[in-house]
């Protein structure tokens, strides 16, 4: 009894090394989706210890449910931060064409 006691620690480490090293090859290979099983029992390990883990792993499964919303009523966003550019929607005036004038015809 003493010895499955004390061999239970290890056993377990080498099994999330093994059970963590063979998700990295799925995942290098593009077959893997969703959470990682190493994962899952590395922080579920660690909310046994650490009440405010536990916390965070219900927030981040509530804000996984929730569903994400453009603002209403706001025009869609044409901001890349990465390039550094904005893209701003132009309307155009169905009388004179011009895009800056939206009342005026081009012949006045």
């Amino acid at each position: 009894m003493e010895t499955a006691l004390a061999l239970s620690g290890p056993a377990a480490v080498l099994l999330l090394i093994i059970v963590g090293s063979w998700e990295l090859i799925r995942k290098r290979r593009g077959k893997q989706s969703g959470t990682p099983l190493a994962e899952t029992y590395v922080n579920e390990f660690t909310a046994i210890f650490y009440g405010s883990k536990r916390i965070q792993l219900e927030h981040r499964d509530s804000v996984a449910i929730m569903r994400e919303e453009d603002a209403q009523g706001a025009p869609p966003s044409g901001v890349d931060l990465v390039k550094g550019t904005v893209v701003l929607p132009v309307r155009w005036s169905e009388r004179s064409g011009n895009p800056a004038e939206p009342g005026r015809s081009e012949s006045s």
